[in-house]
């Protein structure tokens, strides 16, 4: 395959300079309403283009993938692929990359973003001053929680559990535990000075904020069910950057508003852009419309990742993330 000649399909706007770069080097079509593609828009790309570059918003199935026989690389534009039927894509020979690596930071800003969010009452006290409601300072206006000496359970320590930790720990003042599946390295350990539970109700018990790190797909949907939010301590806070999956929203929002749970910080839905009604009416819950990586650094170099697949893919070579 002539590299210059492969045609790639992007499924929403991309940052300029990374829009750029590719169609330096590919035959590169645009969404350029940079709406959603319907599934069948999605299954008859697979029939016009050599690579196809979807996003978490695109489900890319198994009716999708069998739209068509030309494409042959599924470069994702984020590092979680549970949106993608993977097994579909291996039995038709299709490859698929995604882009590890390049958005740990930002995530973790984000999900010490809700964490402060949430333990400070921010949203509530904004809310209440842009409508005019705040009567000015008090000593017992809107208190929140402290940080400094409180456990941060992390459920899952990876790259950004461990970027999260390591903001809360040196940066605050907390107190690191973590569940998994395995006890993670013992230099990350003895840096955090973090606790190893091997089990999640345990963690949870332990834990005065529950940061959530861990893939989205059928092996952890509604990880944090009704029984894992009874297993928190009273007052305890949840923080969601992962998949919004994860989670048992009604559950949630139960614990919320009887007040089992301090708070909450949401930054996925488990089907976006939708989100939950039961949340939406809850002042103890910060909502961000998954803001994650969204800072320019992270979604150019997320770009460059992906085009960095492609390219390996026209060259006949190794990917450099492929997944499957």
């Amino acid at each position: 395959m002539a590299e210059e000649r492969l045609k790639v399909l992007l499924t929403r706007r991309w940052p300029e300079p990374v829009e750029r770069a590719i169609a330096e080097r590919f035959e590169l079509t645009l969404d350029s309403a940079d709406r959603p593609l319907s599934q069948t828009d999605l299954a008859s790309a697979m029939a016009e283009f050599d690579i196809l570059c979807p996003t978490v918003s695109d489900r890319i199935d198994a009716e999708v993938i069998a739209g068509g026989d030309r494409v042959k690389l599924i470069a994702n534009y984020g590092v979680g692929f549970d949106h993608i039927d993977l097994a579909a894509a291996e039995a038709r020979g299709i490859a698929v990359t995604n882009t590890p690596g390049v958005l740990t930071d930002a995530t973790a800003d984000i999900a010490l973003t809700l964490l402060l969010m949430a333990a400070r009452r921010a949203g509530e006290g904004e809310r209440e001053l842009r409508a005019g409601r705040w009567a000015g300072w008090r000593p017992t206006h809107l208190i929140g929680s402290a940080l400094a000496g409180k456990v941060l359970g992390l459920v899952g320590l990876g790259r950004i559990g461990i970027a999260t930790a390591r903001r809360a720990h040196h940066g605050f003042g907390m107190r690191i535990a973590y569940y998994g599946r395995r006890e993670a390295d013992p230099a990350v350990v003895e840096e955090l000075e973090a606790d190893y539970f091997a089990d999640l109700p345990g963690l949870l018990a332990a834990s005065d904020f529950v940061s959530l790190h861990v893939p989205g797909g059928a092996e952890t949907a509604h990880l944090i069910d009704a029984e894992a939010i009874a297993a928190m301590k009273p007052g305890a806070f949840l923080i969601n950057t992962a998949r919004g999956s994860l989670v048992d929203h009604e559950a949630l929002a139960e614990a919320l508003a009887n007040g089992h749970l301090g708070g909450a910080g949401l930054d996925v839905y488990p089907e976006e852009p939708a989100v939950p009604p039961a949340l939406l009416g809850l002042e103890n819950l910060v909502l961000l419309p998954h803001l994650g990586s969204a800072n320019e650094e992270t979604r150019v170099a997320m770009g460059m990742k992906a085009l960095a697949n492609a390219e390996a893919f026209a060259r006949g070579e190794a990917l450099p993330d492929r997944v499957v």
